[in-house]
């Protein structure tokens, strides 16, 4: 069993890794991929929610048929559109087996996701002319900063690569990988900005290049979500988090999949 202090020197954070649920129902890479299509309108919202973005599911789906929503921002509008062509390609790469946890499909996705957003998209903090060093807000409990931006991002660079070889050979399960690099990705916040929903477009590829569908989290347990992230910043433990993002691909099968499916 890997050892917290191991976790803790890779990642820069541990869990506990007896309750991590790693009897999730797998199927073909084809079925994960078509589910998260069927979804996209869902997923997108649930992600824009997440990201404080006003638009409703019924306007989410009209813009995703082509149609304005009057009233909304431009920023919004193109927050949406960003998440919806991200997702796209996301489930392109790995329709096509084209998607690796790798540096070069992260800042694929990234760009893709906040190009409007973020300073200098598709890049690792440093690795452009910004040397800022984006700190999170925790509200009460003050702001965690990242690893400081260091120019030319070769200290990014080593410490999204020892992670990735970490996760590959000390964590045996495709789930567990997942939740893991997502919670990784996240902390170590290689962006200047759409780190978390980089790290989870990044998670639902691999969890679907292995036939396990995507997660989302539901709109409705967005406080939820940010308590918990809040909690995982300040005490460097994603044992609450593997819990909660277990619950969210659960419940996402209720009604779904027949009681006892594997």
């Amino acid at each position: 069993m890997t050892t917290s202090e191991a976790m803790l020197a890779a990642l820069g954070f541990a869990w506990d890794r007896s309750t991590v649920l790693r009897d999730i129902p797998r199927f073909s890479v084809e079925r994960a991929v078509w589910r998260f299509q069927r979804s996209l309108p869902e997923y997108v919202w649930d992600a824009a929610v997440l990201e404080g973005n006003p638009f409703t599911y019924p306007e989410v789906q009209t813009l995703l048929d082509g149609i304005t929503v009057g009233g909304r921002k431009i920023s919004d509008e193109r927050q949406i559109l960003n998440l919806a062509e991200a997702a796209s390609e996301l489930a392109r790469l790995v329709r096509t087996h084209e998607f690796r946890l790798s540096k070069e499909v992260s800042d694929r996705l990234q760009f893709l996701l906040a190009r409007d957003e973020a300073l200098e998209p598709g890049h690792f903090r440093g690795e452009g002319s910004e040397t800022l060093t984006p700190g999170v807000s925790l509200g009460q409990h003050g702001r965690y900063l990242p690893p400081a931006t260091e120019r030319g991002g070769e200290s990014l660079r080593r410490v999204f690569s020892q992670g990735l070889e970490f996760l590959s050979t000390e964590i045996d399960h495709e789930f567990e990988q997942a939740v893991a690099y997502f919670l990784f990705s996240s902390l170590q916040q290689f962006y200047c900005d759409g780190n978390k929903r980089t790290a989870r477009y990044m998670m639902n590829g691999h969890l679907m290049s292995q036939g396990m569908d995507a997660i989302s989290v539901p709109a409705a347990r967005r406080h939820e979500f940010n308590a918990a992230m809040v909690n995982f910043f300040v005490r460097k433990d994603g044992t609450g988090m593997f819990g909660f993002l277990t619950s969210c691909r659960l419940a996402a099968d209720d009604g779904v999949l027949p009681s006892g499916t594997t």
